[in-house]
C-alpha cells in the first residue's frame, strides 16, 4: 500500500480542526511492580504536564473485559514537533526508571466533540 502524503490529508480535511497532537503509547517493561514503585512520581509528572497545558489527556487502558489493568496507558500531548514530544515522554519518571517503554505517534485531531457542563450554584462539572 502506498502512503498518502500529509499535505494531501491536510488538504482533504480543509475546514476541520487539524490540530497536531502526539500520542504516547506506554507499556510495562518488567511487569507491574516497578510501575507501582514509580506511580506517585509519574502522577506528579502528569499533573505538572496538565497544569502547564502540555497534556491533552491521559489514562490507563483496561483489559478487554474492563475489569483490570495490565500496565498499558496512553498520554496525548501538545508539542511543537515529534522530537519535542519524544523528549517530553522520555522525561516521565516511568520511562526514566525503565518501568515502562514508550512509542510516540503524531496524531491529527480532526473530528469529534466535547461538551462541558458547569452548574453554577454548586460548582459541579461534568465532561460529556
Amino acid at each position: 500500500m502506498k502512503p498518502i502524503p500529509a499535505k494531501d490529508i491536510l488538504a482533504a480535511c480543509d475546514g476541520m480542526l487539524r490540530k497536531q497532537l502526539y500520542v504516547v503509547l506506554t507499556k510495562p517493561a518488567q511487569g507491574l511492580e516497578p510501575i507501582m514503585n514509580v506511580l506517585k512520581e509519574h502522577l506528579a509528572f502528569q499533573i505538572d504536564l496538565e497544569k502547564r497545558g502540555i497534556m491533552f489527556g491521559a489514562g490507563p487502558f483496561w483489559t478487554d473485559d474492563e475489569q483490570s489493568w495490565e500496565g498499558d496507558g496512553m498520554v496525548i500531548i501538545r508539542a511543537k514537533s515529534l522530537a519535542e514530544a519524544k523528549q517530553i515522554a522520555a522525561s516521565d519518571p516511568m520511562h526514566k526508571s525503565g518501568a515502562r517503554t514508550f512509542t510516540v505517534r503524531p496524531w491529527l485531531l480532526n473530528e469529534g466533540t466535547m461538551t462541558i457542563k458547569v452548574t453554577y450554584s454548586d460548582g459541579r462539572r461534568e465532561v460529556v
